[in-house]
């Protein structure tokens, strides 16, 4: 399937259920900590610069924001999380918007956890994998800043990424450098083979109407 990645375009900052997209356009989420690159990466997976806006104050968004894509899909940007110097109350307003996100089991079709590949996988990390787990959908992990690993370093954190997330084997996990585009053919390769799926499968039931091209 074609994508043209050059059309695209932010649609919305969601505050609530009211404000989510309920059309037919497939919705790949992308969910990380506050200071492990999400934006970078959707940067770069768009090969645009400030696309999705990298925030001076990590922890401040707490907006769900949706970038159409070639009319075909939405990137999904959940907002950061995990950062310690958040209030309570903004902590629980992040809880409750993630939680009836995931609570609509017709919004996401993919799901991608950002983590960083030089640590270990945090508590939150493991709790957002398992918030795509519990959805039944695909999902895959991005292990984002392996610029700034030794490659004697890489296959051990991979490892480690996988062993603490609990990732099935089908899970993919792609190594990635939003600073040099390593993995970002992997990563749009994924993408577009979920779409091409989702597309054959409408075709084989006959359902009309995905909005898919």
């Amino acid at each position: 399937m074609a994508l043209n990645l050059q059309k695209a375009e932010f649609v919305r900052s969601a505050t609530g259920p009211k404000d989510f997209p309920r059309d037919p356009l497939r919705q790949i989420a992308f969910a990380g900590r506050s200071n492990v690159g999400k934006s970078s990466v959707i940067n770069r997976l768009l090969n645009r610069k400030n696309f999705a806006r990298v925030g001076a104050a990590p922890g401040k968004t707490t907006h769900i924001n949706y970038f159409k894509i070639d009319d075909k899909l939405y990137l999904v940007d959940l907002p950061g999380y995990g950062y310690a110097k958040v209030s309570r109350q903004e902590k629980e307003r992040w809880a409750k918007l993630i939680q009836s996100w995931f609570d609509d089991r017709t919004l996401m079709t993919l799901g991608i956890l950002i983590v960083d590949a030089r640590h270990k996988p945090t508590a939150d990390d493991k709790v957002m994998s398992d918030y795509f787990r519990s959805t039944g959908r695909p999902f895959a992990v991005v292990a984002n800043k392996l610029d700034k690993l030794k490659k004697s370093e890489i296959e051990a954190n991979l490892n480690l990424i996988r062993e603490t997330l609990e990732l099935k084997a089908d899970v993919k996990l792609i190594p990635f450098s939003a600073e040099k585009g390593t993995g970002r053919e992997e990563l749009l390769g994924l993408i577009l083979d979920h779409m091409e799926e989702l597309v054959l499968r409408s075709d084989e039931s006959g359902e009309g109407g995905t909005g898919v091209q």
